[in-house]
């Protein structure tokens, strides 16, 4: 029984979204237009997904919005930047370069280049120091356990 209202309970937030679809309009090359558009948005709610894949209310209302805007006769880019306006450049799937965006578009490049720099620059100074030299006692150490001479130390076998 407590399983049972487990799986109730969980399920309980999805059951709002089941039955909610967007109105198709009638004509399908506008329906085409709203989906091939809705592609390119992405959804404020789930960030991760289009509104045109998207359940969420906020999906829904935006492509419906599209669509309106369809109707009322504008065009695509008209639609993207009424949209863009209204919530901002993320939603877009690819903003614009600009200024606000530009950390954006050039972040991986940067990180790479400094990436890169900063193994050069370790590579380099690795190769430029000498290890230290062994004293005289460390030499005959490393000599007689070459040669199998010596006899294993306290602090080797620890």
């Amino acid at each position: 029984m407590r399983r049972l209202a487990l799986v109730a309970a969980l399920s309980l937030p999805f059951a709002g979204h089941a039955g909610e679809a967007a109105p198709v309009a009638d004509d399908p090359a506008l329906e085409e237009r709203v989906m091939r558009l809705s592609h390119d948005l992405r959804c404020l709610v789930c960030q991760n997904q289009s509104i045109a894949e998207s359940n969420a209310p906020l999906a829904v209302d935006l492509r419906n919005q599209v669509r309106e805007q369809f109707l009322a006769g504008k065009d695509e880019a008209a639609v993207v930047d009424y949209l863009v306006a209204r919530y901002g450049d993320f939603v877009l799937y690819l903003p614009p370069f600009n200024a606000t965006t530009m950390l954006l578009w050039l972040g991986p490049a940067l990180l790479l280049v400094a990436g890169a720099g900063w193994l050069g620059w370790r590579l380099r100074r690795r190769v430029r120091e000498a290890p230290p030299p062994l004293s005289a006692e460390e030499h005959a150490r490393a000599a007689a356990l070459l040669d199998g001479t010596a006899k294993p130390s306290q602090e080797s076998r620890s």
